[in-house]
């Protein structure tokens, strides 16, 4: 893997649509940082952040005045976007304007994009797993519905590189807030795994989306860390990758 931006491939289909995530290549922060941190809210320098997103937004090409981002509390606040800009205390962000777009920043935490295909509305979920118990992605879903009129089954979505269910160990007390069928106990380990990518797919599917519609990125945070930042495997001195959705 060698790009700083990993497209959906929704974004074949919608040609006027970008939808999809950036990696930790082609910066220029430092370790631990290094090197395409793009989050605004780190401890990395402000004048590294900002020529790293404006390789990232040039790569990908849009204008960085268009970008609306937020301030995440891990929990299930959502803004309704009508200008560029940043939105404190939220974790989803929705619009349904063109050139528009919507980012959430991660780093083990999931990252849901949501396009409806008939309105042309959008939804960005940084889903971690308190944000997922709290079904941040299910209430974005519900907020389109009630904003933008929009009807699940005519929805695309991807789900973002996060932590996988193999790399994301818990104790009982956070195993217990999810079902049965998103956790497993690991003798070896004395943990308990959930998979919060299932647990968020299971919410867009239980809302209305099409399982055909909905591609999940097969990358894990925790593995893949040369290619993705991992709060949990780098033990908190890491960048924040940004997913990022919207249409001219």
């Amino acid at each position: 893997m060698n790009t700083s931006f990993l497209a959906s491939n929704h974004s074949k289909t919608f040609t006027d649509l970008i939808i999809g995530e950036s990696t930790r290549m082609g910066g220029v922060s430092p370790a631990p940082y290094n090197s395409l941190n793009l989050g605004l809210y780190s401890e990395d320098s402000s004048a590294n952040v900002q020529e790293n997103r404006y390789r990232f937004f040039k790569e990908v090409g849009i204008d960085p005045n268009r970008v609306a981002g937020a301030m995440q509390i891990h929990l299930d606040r959502i803004a309704v976007v009508k200008h560029p800009g940043q939105y404190r205390g939220v974790d989803a962000l929705i619009t349904d304007r063109p050139n528009i777009f919507l980012t959430v920043t991660v780093a083990d935490c999931c990252p849901v994009l949501v396009y409806d295909t008939r309105t042309g509305a959008c939804g960005a979920a940084h889903a971690g797993w308190r944000g997922t118990v709290a079904r941040i992605t299910a209430k974005m879903i519900e907020a389109m519905t009630d904003h933008y009129g929009t009807k699940a089954h005519e929805c695309v979505a991807f789900i973002g590189t996060s932590i996988s269910a193999q790399a994301f160990e818990v104790d009982a007390d956070v195993a217990a807030l999810f079902d049965d069928s998103l956790q497993t106990w690991d003798e070896q380990r004395g943990k308990f795994l959930v998979d919060v990518k299932k647990a968020n797919l299971q919410q867009l599917t239980d809302y209305g989306l099409l399982a055909q519609n909905i591609e999940t990125s097969p990358y894990c945070t925790s593995e893949h860390n040369q290619f993705f930042f991992s709060h949990r495997k780098e033990k908190g001195q890491t960048g924040r990758s940004l997913a990022i959705i919207g249409h001219r």
